[in-house]
């Protein structure tokens, strides 16, 4: 087997460093697998294969498809080299490739003959494919198989594709092909069909900083947990970027790797700080939090970095609730584990989705935006003000009740503080349903504000203590002068009247009306009437709702415009075109006439009158 510069996993020992005559080569290179036991976090897939070649069920073409720097292209020549391993009495495809065969080495290092690596992004045209085509019916030159290993496959064109897919149906006993690519939608399911594929898997990041530290230490260099599991967080499951970051680490620390330099190199938050930040922000310290992102954001941490870090512990914390094992990560740092765990106890579900909310849209304007920082500020503000406030079925099971809604947290942490008074939740007014800052609560002497009047005082005097309805046409216009437009247009959109008498409603329920329709209406009717009202619904059909009605009157009224002259000549002349609305002129009525009429003296039609159609498009 070749030495440990040009093996994955590192099984020797620490390195000094290159050898006398040889370059520097990065840890991404210098560390590539490079058989499948040196593939970490791909379990399934070696799995898979190992079985296959036991049993000699080998397939003649492979997709291999993940994210970046998850080991594609390694795969892909891990397998030609599985495919064509010749060794002393060996000479069949098998797995175990822990000694080096013939052909081991220059399939590894890309120069095989008989193993042709091909980039798609640079090969993406019909003639790159057609001389594949004609190579493919020569037998290899040297090893058992020829390999065609295609890189980010998805590039290539839909001519190329369609061009390569006899060629991969029925292949020649001599030819392999192995794809790869990043963007696996991209591929023709007539392609994917004539594969097999394999989904290779971002590496955990316990798995991952468990495989960077035995290469900390087989380079020699010393290195902090806290920050390898900090590297492995950055890269996000891509070996590739893990390898990179760590390489440029190890240089910007020049000498033991600490988590403090690396954060100010990757322009990280304290993990420690985000939870700091956390913490302010469910107590409802405003005035801490603005002051924590302030402090990170003067030490380099960029507020984009911060508030995605915040979001990831959000989840974090949420996922404790139901899956108490999420703290056994071993990247997880003690801090995280402990104050995590506290955090799930005390805070609700309720709370921890909205934070999740607010910072999924606050994270995409700060990106957007040129100045960072203060959107950055103004998401904090608006997050830590969201941590404290009622749930919507607390204000309406109190709308409900009839009684004073009970007043909202200081904090969304049970058993904390206060926290600053300008997270107080704004007191909500039981008649109107609208918030209100607490500086404009009522005073207890002098002129109230014109918020405060509409929200404190009684109903006018001329108001009757008890109401009739004496219809349902009543009840509608009763909705317009409370100013209730949604109760409004429930009424007229999703009730179909079977019979209505003053404390009495029965009607079907037309479409999905909101949650908690009945209810709401009860406890208007009350509040508005001074009496309890008996509501019924039946699935017997009613009458048409009252936004049917004004849908089929419209509809005959366009109707009767179509069948016009003026508007059947307006109609041909434009095609395409439809009818939107039909509006009829009504004139105030003189009272010493029989009928209307224009300033010329003519009379003008009344509604459903042919005649005004033609006055109104002549």
């Amino acid at each position: 087997m070749a030495d440990s510069e040009t093996t994955g996993t590192p099984k020797d020992g620490p390195k000094s460093g290159p050898r006398n005559g040889e370059g520097y080569r990065v840890l991404a290179r210098k560390y590539r697998p490079q058989n499948f036991d040196d593939l970490i976090g791909q379990e399934a897939m070696v799995t898979t294969l190992t079985n296959a070649f036991h049993t000699g069920r080998i397939a003649q073409a492979y997709m291999l498809t993940g994210v970046r720097g998850v080991g594609k292209t390694t795969t892909a020549r891990i397998l030609a080299r599985a495919l064509n391993y010749t060794k002393g009495d060996i000479d069949k495809p098998t797995i175990d490739l822990t000694e080096e065969g013939e052909f081991c080495r220059a399939i590894m290092e890309g120069r095989h003959v008989d193993v042709i690596e091909m980039d798609a992004a640079s090969h993406t045209g019909i003639d790159n494919i057609r001389d594949i085509i004609e190579s493919v019916q020569y037998a290899p030159a040297m090893a058992r198989y020829k390999v065609y290993i295609i890189d980010e496959v998805h590039q290539l064109s839909n001519h190329s594709f369609n061009a390569l897919l006899k060629t991969l149906e029925e292949p020649p006993a001599h030819l392999k092909f192995i794809f790869a690519t990043t963007e696996i939608r991209k591929v023709p399911v007539t392609v994917l069909s004539r594969c097999q594929r394999f989904d290779l898997r971002r590496v955990e990041a316990g798995v991952l900083a468990e495989h960077l530290k035995r290469i900390i230490a087989s380079e020699g260099v010393e290195a902090d947990d806290d920050a390898l599991a900090l590297v492995a967080r950055a890269a996000e499951g891509s070996v590739r970027d893990a390898l990179s970051i760590l390489d440029q680490a190890i240089a910007h620390a020049a000498g033991k790797l600490e988590a403090a330099s690396l954060r100010a190199m990757l322009g990280l938050a304290d993990r420690a700080r985000i939870i700091d930040l956390f913490e302010h922000v469910m107590k409802g310290d405003v005035a801490a939090a603005l002051g924590e992102l302030k402090e990170q954001y003067d030490l380099g941490a960029d507020p984009s970095v911060v508030m995605t870090d915040l979001a990831d512990f959000v989840h974090y914390v949420t996922r404790l609730k139901y899956v108490p094992q999420a703290a056994d990560d071993a990247s997880l740092s003690e801090a995280e584990r402990s104050r995590g765990a506290d955090f799930a106890r005390d805070l609700s579900v309720r709370v921890l989705g909205r934070a999740w909310q607010i910072l999924v849209k606050g994270i995409a304007e700060i990106e957007a935006s040129e100045r960072p920082l203060p959107a950055a500020d103004m998401v904090l503000v608006r997050l830590t003000h969201a941590a404290s406030l009622p749930a919507p079925d607390e204000l309406l099971r109190s709308l409900e009740e009839g009684g004073p809604r009970p007043a909202a947290p200081a904090s969304a942490l049970s058993g904390n503080g206060g926290g600053n008074g300008n997270a107080r939740a704004a007191p909500v007014s039981a008649s109107s349903g609208m918030s209100m800052p607490s500086g404009d609560a009522p005073r207890a002497s002098g002129a109230p504000t014109a918020m405060t009047a509409r929200q404190t005082e009684p109903l006018p005097a001329e108001t009757p203590e008890t109401l009739t309805l004496a219809s349902f046409e009543d009840l509608i216009l009763l909705c317009e002068d409370k100013r209730d437009i949604r109760l409004r247009t429930s009424l007229k959109r999703h009730v179909r009247l079977i019979n209505f008498a003053d404390g009495k409603l029965q009607f079907e329920i037309a479409g999905n009306p909101p949650p908690n329709f009945i209810q709401d209406l009860s406890a208007k009717l009350l509040a508005w009437t001074g009496k309890r009202w008996m509501i019924a619904t039946s699935k017997e059909g009613g009458r048409q709702t009252i936004e049917e009605a004004e849908q089929a009157e419209a509809n005959e009224r366009a109707e009767q415009a179509r069948s016009n002259p003026a508007v059947d000549a307006i109609m041909t002349r434009f095609p395409g075109a439809r009818i939107i609305d039909v509006k009829m002129r009504q004139p105030e009525l003189q009272p010493d006439l029989e009928a209307p009429e224009d300033p010329d003296g003519e009379a003008i039609a009344e509604p459903g009158d042919e005649t005004g159609l033609d006055d109104f498009f002549d």
